[in-house]
């Protein structure tokens, strides 16, 4: 598991490097495949030379925003639309497609897998799929592409804590084998929608060609990516990164055709207003970008839209926490913990910090979405589910002996409740926001805390080390058939953690409890669904009695929003498709493609 955590961590913090330093290592556009010419290009200010025709192209914004620096997979910081998780069905596909609506992992590459044994998931593959250069796809290139990860630290390098071994069965089937001492089938189902599928005959040579030396296979620009997907390079340079349509893609018996936009196009602009300028503007059709008070843009009859029509207008996908550092005296108590979770004003953090985009917050392990709340009996748990209630929290503070001071800040057992510093990165404005909520509401109980905004490498540090006394983070924040394990994992699980002062990449609060450790070993064993929800009920339970963090609000995966000015017929809630909002061109998401159509 630490392993796991420390390269999740270290390809995170390679991202940023690369992303900081992309301005000065610019990628020279590619000579051949020039630009459509048209009159229709998009007239941003901060269009790029080549343009395309408008009623032909879909713009999305969000992704990217800096030069490009590599199209490589195995890059440092791999540019739109080669990064790891959020255009996963454009070039470089993965074995099947995370629906974010019902956790379900749909057919792509693979068209179905079964366990066929406790350690061993059999893989059936799609024999008509083909690389963009007309090469077969085959049970070699799966092979080859976990493999890589086993030989080199790249970013799904963490799967071979449960994998043993990846091996063919013959040309169209795959049989992924589990190591025995660590048989986490949750694990490796989410490196199906996770691993990109990379070229055996493009990339072994490009392996011999950099004398198997990761850091010169980094070097590797890509700059025309073999991929199995809809789309392929068209042009790309500091402002403009442009896709065209692989007319011959192997997918239209699968989806049912071709992708409508023949060209999808990620501007690369300076910062959020400016993208937001643009999509009001229709410059942009798909918006992965936080825009506060998102109703404002429809007031006066603009075609866009949510997935949700009214709030919270987005479907939840993560819940940025605060966590508790459990070696400080006064916070160790999880009844003073559970008083400042009562009084936390949810609704106002919801308003303030996040224009209405979170919903009424559940406490609990899981996200409140079907895909997460179905594991858990809900009545079971409701009792230890707290609201916001100022009156019941003062009322269990004075009933541990917690008495006010002169000052008006409560002391128990000779500990003063604070002062305490609560800390997130400086610039984080909804979190910044939220953290100055949670800082006035602990005033009216009697407890005192300080906020904190260090820059964001001070933070993390603090972070690891336990260097707090309360910090907000989200805790496994994606998406995926892992959840909510991954999630209970990154919050409550002990063992492997290092004592504060030494780098903890989980449980950064350094809570222990015992049972917690032994149902997060055994859940990714459980195959029969009654055990399952009958473990993480109570393993839920803990969570609520314990409160080792406490979830400020729910945020989404990402941003879908989008305006129909120039293609229409996005998926919304309830319209019966299953299409996921998962900006038009991520996992499942990827089916909008096929459905839209030009206004």
């Amino acid at each position: 598991m630490r392993l796991k955590s420390v390269l999740s961590l270290f390809f995170s913090l390679i991202m940023v490097i690369g992303l900081l330093a992309a301005c000065n290592n610019e990628v020279k556009p590619p000579t051949t495949n020039e630009p459509t010419p048209s009159e229709e290009g998009n007239d941003s200010e901060q269009n790029s030379s080549g343009t395309t025709p408008r009623n032909e192209t879909l713009y999305v914004n969000g992704l990217q925003w800096g030069p490009p620096s590599t199209f490589s997979p195995l890059g440092g910081n791999p540019s739109f639309p080669i990064a790891y998780a959020n255009s996963r069905s454009l070039i470089y596909e993965n074995l099947f497609m995370i629906n974010m609506l019902d956790g379900a992992l749909e057919p792509l590459l693979g068209t179905s897998y079964e366990w066929t044994d406790d350690t061993t998931l059999h893989i059936e593959l799609n024999p008509d799929a083909k690389w963009n250069d007309g090469e077969a796809f085959t049970s070699e290139d799966v092979v080859y592409s976990y493999e890589l990860g086993s030989k080199y630290s790249i970013s799904w390098s963490n799967f071979w804590e449960a994998i043993d071994a990846v091996e063919a069965d013959g040309d169209n089937a795959v049989n992924i084998r589990l190591k025995q001492d660590n048989p986490n089938r949750l694990t490796v189902l989410d490196s199906l929608q996770l691993v990109p599928m990379m070229p055996k005959h493009v990339w072994e040579e490009i392996e011999a060609k950099s004398g198997n030396d990761i850091a010169k296979i980094r070097e590797e620009v890509n700059p025309d990516p073999v991929g199995t997907g809809p789309y392929k390079m068209h042009t790309f340079d500091n402002q403009k990164i442009t896709l065209i349509r692989d007319d011959n893609y192997w997918g239209q018996s699968l989806f049912g055709g071709l992708p409508a936009p023949k060209y999808v196009s990620h501007v690369i602009y300076k910062d959020n207003a400016a993208g937001s300028l643009a999509f009001k503007k229709g410059e942009v059709d798909v918006s992965q970008q936080f825009i506060p008070q998102v109703w404002k843009m429809w007031e006066d009859g603009a075609p866009i839209k949510t997935y949700v029509k009214d709030k919270p207008y987005y479907l939840p996908g993560s819940m940025p926490s605060i966590f508790f550092n459990m070696t400080k005296d006064g916070l160790n108590n999880p009844d003073v913990r559970r008083a400042i979770a009562m009084a936390i004003d949810y609704d106002k953090i919801s308003e303030l910090a996040m224009s209405g985009y979170s919903g009424e917050m559940k406490p609990s392990i899981t996200l409140d979405t079907p895909s997460e709340t179905k594991y858990v009996d809900q009545d079971a748990i409701k009792s230890l589910q707290w609201t916001t209630d100022i009156d019941a929290a003062n009322e269990l503070l004075d009933s541990i002996g917690a008495k006010k001071g002169a000052d008006g800040i409560r002391v128990l057992n000779g500990v003063r409740l604070g002062p305490w510093e609560i800390e997130c990165p400086y610039g984080w404005s909804d979190w910044n926001a939220a953290l100055e909520i949670v800082a006035q509401n602990a005033k009216a109980i009697g407890i005192e805390i300080r906020t904190n905004f260090p820059e964001a490498p001070v933070w993390t540090n603090d972070l690891q080390t336990g260097k707090f006394d309360i910090i907000m983070n989200t805790p496994a924040g994606a998406v995926s058939p892992s959840q909510p394990w991954d999630r209970a994992r990154t919050i409550m699980y002990s063992e492997g953690v290092a004592p504060v002062g030494e780098m903890a990449f989980w449980n950064w609060g350094r809570y222990k409890n015992e049972r917690a450790d032994e149902l997060i070993k055994e859940i990714p064993t459980i195959t029969d669904e009654a055990k399952l929800k009958e473990m993480y009920t109570e393993f839920t339970k803990i969570y609520l009695e314990d409160i080792p963090s406490i979830p400020l609000m729910y945020r989404p995966w990402v941003f879908h929003t989008v305006n129909e000015s120039v293609w229409k017929g996005f998926a919304v809630e309830g319209d019966g498709n299953n299409i996921p909002p998962q900006i038009s061109i991520d996992g499942a998401g990827v089916k909008d493609l096929y459905q839209i159509t030009n206004k």
